[in-house]
């Protein structure tokens, strides 16, 4: 019997370039002896709805779009009665889990890994009673990727939010925090905070830290504290253009949960989208939560 695919495609992702590559990718899936059903997402949370009502149909869940389509995907399948493998074939404008999973920007390569690859299991993570795949974060430029426009991403890709983040920094704001994860707490003014279980974030490499295993049940956490003096802005400032972590307005640390509570309600996005504007936030890593494929000749330590 022919093992039986479920594809959710984003049509609108990145250049909504997968119009051009679609015949081809299902044809990928037909001769590998998959029984495709194909379906386009029609809106904001269709896939999810969609991969939690049907999922257990199918022997394999194939997403292509951004990193919010399998965000979308991820949560269906959390929110399932079953966990089905996960197949990506990454179409948006950064596809940060894409390449933290090694995964091919090429379409057509992507559809052959999810043929010829082999399984890795990864942690996702729980934020309140919603769930995000690789990053959870408020503060400053956090809100760059759902507020740029989505014209503006199709013609110029990564450099659009580049553009947005810079007319977003006169707008920066403190946030008056008390953390508690694993025992510890720190308490303070914070411009930014991120939780991730990702090698990159909005097309960045290494702004997560070093050692980052994607299933090692533990989040990578990022703290950036608020400058008093103007001077301590512009340190701040140069810090962050060249990389730079390890000096005193961050707290980098790894953490399997995390309680966040604020004085007054804080804007998160999860995974790149609006994630609401919680006081309290409760961050949770559930471990190995996801089987996703990955090219088999690439070494991970997320590998089963």
């Amino acid at each position: 019997m022919k093992r039986k695919m479920l594809f959710i495609y984003n049509p609108h992702a990145g250049l909504a370039r997968i119009r051009s590559f679609l015949l081809d990718i299902i044809d990928i899936f037909a001769k590998a002896e998959y029984e495709v059903t194909v379906h386009p997402t029609q809106r904001q949370g269709d896939a999810i709805i969609t991969t939690r009502e049907r999922s257990g149909e199918f022997d394999l869940v194939v997403c292509s779009g951004g990193d919010g389509t399998l965000d979308e995907v991820v949560s269906g399948m959390l929110q399932s009665d079953t966990r089905v493998p996960i197949g990506y074939i990454p179409a948006g404008s950064t596809n940060d889990f894409a390449q933290s999973l090694k995964i091919p920007s090429d379409m057509l390569q992507a559809a052959n890994t999810i043929v010829s690859g082999r399984l890795a299991e990864c942690d996702m993570g729980k934020f309140n009673s919603n769930s995000f795949v690789y990053v959870a974060a408020f503060g400053m430029f956090t809100d760059v990727s759902y507020m740029t426009d989505q014209t503006l991403k199709n013609n110029l890709g990564h450099l659009a939010y580049v553009i947005e983040g810079i007319k977003r920094l006169p707008q920066t704001k403190a946030y008056h925090m008390n953390i508690e994860y694993d025992g510890e707490t720190i308490e303070g003014e914070f411009l930014f905070g991120m939780v991730s279980n990702s090698v990159s974030v909005g097309g960045f490499n290494g702004v997560t830290g070093p050692d980052v295993i994607l299933n090692d049940g533990l989040f990578e956490v990022t703290l950036v504290k608020n400058p008093i003096e103007m001077q301590d802005f512009t340190d701040l400032m140069a810090a962050l253009v060249g990389g730079e972590q390890d000096n005193r307005f961050f707290y980098n640390f790894k953490a399997k949960q995390l309680k966040i509570t604020s004085s007054e309600e804080v804007p998160w996005t999860l995974d790149g989208e609006y994630g609401g504007m919680p006081k309290v936030v409760e961050l949770e890593n559930m471990h190995c939560a996801i089987k996703i494929i990955v090219p088999s000749g690439v070494e991970l330590p997320c590998l089963i």
